[in-house]
């Protein structure tokens, strides 16, 4: 062996031990965090730039000797953001940038009640998508269920809550649409299949379910509010929702509007005018709601209106339902 070859040989570990060690704490009195960023496309080598410009590695010689003596391996580097602070080790820094990175998501709320339009509209104020985009996948069901939809639209199957979304440069519509599916199948429909297919039906429960979201402000009257009105379908009665004749309003509390809507025949939302259910949900149903369409409760109550504090008023009949309008002043 050459000398040179052999000081070489000598010198190389020598180096790196003086210089770092790569299972020893870079300063063990910092634990202070802070966020490190690797871009696309970042290799074992242009790392070291960074990490330099992070105060984590003294020089690109440094790094370099770190790769070559100390082993370290690059080949599952990750593209993300990370946290890293000064008391860890440069093998600590690698099996943290080999892992997942910090999540840049942000919530997106669906509110119980809302239609597919109000989730449109909410996801294109807040710069996700398009105005549009998600009625085109909702309405025209071209992303599957992991259930059989006979209705129309996925109206009343995308589950309302608070979803951590992607920033809006990686926003897809159809994977949120997909999830909404899946997290209404995994909350509801799986754990109460055989309840569900075994009684009115999903089709039929998501529906009522959404009238009672929008009916019955207390959810501990729904399953009464579900009792009268599946009576009132089972005896071939108008429902006589005004719920529904909301739907197809641009804004659901246009009162206008909604006093032109009862007085329409043509308008299969109509239930004041038409028999059965509408054609399809009115909004998106909560838990309480689901619950409660499958579970109806049984009362002497064929009619029901609310006073202006919003409390429920049953009436077995015609009659009654006339005092409780002129009692609570409801029309």
């Amino acid at each position: 062996m050459h000398r040179w070859t052999l000081l070489a040989t000598l010198v190389l570990p020598a180096t790196l031990a003086g210089c770092v060690s790569v299972d020893a704490p870079i300063d063990p009195s910092d634990t202070t965090p802070f966020t490190f960023e690797v871009p696309k496309g970042t290799t074992g080598n242009s790392l070291g730039a960074k990490l330099i410009e992070a105060g984590m590695v003294s020089s690109d010689t440094q790094w370099k000797l770190a790769l070559k003596v100390g082993g370290l391996d690059t080949s599952c580097l990750k593209a993300g953001t990370f946290e890293l602070n000064k008391a860890m080790s440069l093998r600590d820094v690698m099996a943290t940038l080999c892992g997942p990175p910090i999540p840049d998501d942000v919530p997106f709320t669906v509110l119980e009640g809302w239609r597919l339009r109000d989730t449109d509209a909410a996801l294109a104020a807040a710069g996700f998508i398009e105005a549009g985009a998600y009625l085109a996948v909702t309405e025209g069901k071209t992303v599957p269920a992991p259930f059989s939809v006979s209705g129309p639209t996925y109206e009343g199957y995308l589950w309302p809550e608070t979803y951590q979304v992607p920033p809006k440069d990686r926003f897809k519509v159809d994977e949120f649409v997909s999830r909404q599916l899946n997290t209404f199948n995994t909350n509801f429909y799986e754990k109460h299949k055989a309840e569900v297919d075994g009684g009115r039906g999903l089709h039929d429960v998501v529906i009522m379910a959404s009238l009672l979201e929008r009916e019955e402000p207390s959810p501990a009257n729904r399953r009464v509010v579900a009792g009268i009105l599946f009576k009132r379908l089972d005896a071939g009665w108008q429902l006589g929702v005004d719920a529904t004749s909301h739907y197809k309003l641009d804004e659901w509390n246009d009162r206008a509007g909604l006093l032109k809507a009862l007085k329409d025949p043509e308008d299969p939302y109509n239930t004041r005018i038409h028999k059965g259910l509408p054609p399809t949900a009115i909004g998106a149903p909560g838990l309480e709601s689901l619950k409660a369409a499958m579970n109806p409760e049984d009362s002497p109550w064929w009619f029901y209106l609310h006073d202006s504090t919003a409390t429920f008023h049953g009436g077995r009949n015609a009659n009654e339902h006339e005092a409780n309008r002129k009692k609570y002043g409801v029309w």
